[in-house]
């Protein structure tokens, strides 16, 4: 093997300010994310949806609840989503977002509420929010990669308080 890479933790502290601004970009930037869950078996599963946010970087999908990804968040919460621009190159100034934390499927007041962020985002969609339930993801941590902001290889990993706010816990770089 020629070489290999080696990610290098930095003690170069990122302001929740920053972190914040950076996070709510990459979300308004795509309409698409990829679901991860897990089967009750232990199986991962990975499913494309189109989601909207709020401040609070809870991420909002619709879907039909036999999908495998449904029964896979009522039988076990715990998920992972990834939003990023799939245009993007190879050698461009990359960026993405990779949220983790708990889903769960929302009824009531909650669910309407949802759906209307939802329908925001996506224009009327009253046909829809009947025929599919919504869903919440609520992330606990982020790992953000803006190279523009951050710098090329870099990734910074932050804590998501109860408010949505994020606090900064390491920077990694890839070199």
């Amino acid at each position: 093997m020629a070489g290999s890479v080696r990610v290098v933790r930095s003690d170069r502290r990122v302001s929740a300010r920053r972190l914040d601004r950076i996070a709510h970009r990459l979300l308004r930037a795509s309409t698409l994310c990829a679901i991860a869950t897990v089967s009750p078996t232990g199986r991962p599963h990975v499913n494309t949806a189109y989601f909207s946010s709020n401040d609070a970087l809870e991420i909002v999908w619709l879907s039909a609840p036999d999908s495998a990804h449904s029964r896979n968040v009522r039988a076990n919460a715990s998920a992972a989503i990834a939003v990023y621009d799939s245009t993007q190159t190879w050698g461009g100034a990359d960026r993405g977002i990779q949220l983790f934390g708990r889903a769960r499927e929302l009824r009531g007041r909650a669910a309407v509420d949802a759906g209307r962020r939802y329908g925001r985002r996506f224009g009327a969609m009253e046909d829809t929010l009947r025929t599919f339930r919504v869903y919440r993801f609520r992330p606990t941590r982020v790992k953000l990669f803006h190279e523009r902001e951050l710098g090329g290889g870099t990734f910074v990993i932050a804590r998501v308080l109860r408010d949505g706010g994020l606090e900064w816990l390491r920077t990694e770089r890839y070199g």
